[in-house]
């Protein structure tokens, strides 16, 4: 039997990164994404080791490479289709100080790609074993839990890829396929643009995992 496969959006660094690598360690094939390989020497270096793991340039924004790989990989069916690829825009930009440009950016990268992936592989989804699509989605897109207001754009981008989520349950369960979104925990930034996770934070990302898992083989068990 084949290995499980995911493909994960944003495998370069941070949580994309330790996700490809934490997959690839439970031996499952790996799909990374990235805009810029050539660039990405922590997941080159993962890829040059004993792990499954294949590396592709996808930039979530540019919808013809989108179109394009999903082509590439139409024969590969897809357990997790992970849409981790996320930006945040100027932080800090309170009432008054929004640019609606800059919001339209993070809307395009956090809101809209995450649909169009999904599109682009939901059949190559629909043909695995595991049939779920996860989308990376933050606290901070609450709106029970916005006390603290301001951060218009990266909460605004966050709350609707949610809405985007639950739209995406319903639509795509006659195929089988579940959808969830996830609120990864806290990293911090260092100069290689990378991230090191707070103490609380490696152990989100193995809930991450768990939470995947348990959503998959409840959908198993309930077929």
């Amino acid at each position: 039997m084949a290995n499980r496969a995911i493909l994960i959006t944003g495998a370069n660094r941070g949580i994309g990164l330790e996700l490809t690598k934490q997959f690839a360690q439970d031996g499952w094939q790996v799909l990374a994404c990235c805009r810029n390989p050539a660039d990405a020497t922590q997941l080159q270096s993962l890829g040059e080791g004993d792990l499954d793991i294949e590396i592709f340039a996808l930039d979530v924004t540019d919808y013809q490479q989108l179109s394009a790989l999903a082509q590439q990989l139409a024969a590969r069916p897809i357990d997790i289709l992970l849409c981790n690829a996320g930006i945040y825009g100027p932080r800090g930009a309170g009432f008054g100080a929004v640019d609606a440009q800059e919001w339209l950016r993070v809307l395009e990268v956090n809101t809209v790609a995450p649909l169009m992936l999904v599109q682009a592989f939901v059949t190559q989804v629909a043909a695995s074993r595991q049939k779920l699509v996860a989308v990376m989605s933050s606290k901070m897109g609450s709106i029970a839990d916005n006390g603290g207001g301001a951060e218009y754009i990266y909460r605004s981008s966050k709350t609707a890829v949610t809405q985007v989520v639950k739209s995406l349950s319903i639509d795509l369960a006659d195929r089988g396929i579940s959808a969830i979104s996830l609120h990864p925990g806290k990293c911090i930034r260092v100069e290689s643009h990378s991230a090191i996770c707070r103490p609380g934070t490696e152990r989100a990302i193995s809930r991450i995992q768990r939470q995947q898992y348990s959503l998959v083989r409840t959908a198993r068990e309930s077929r």
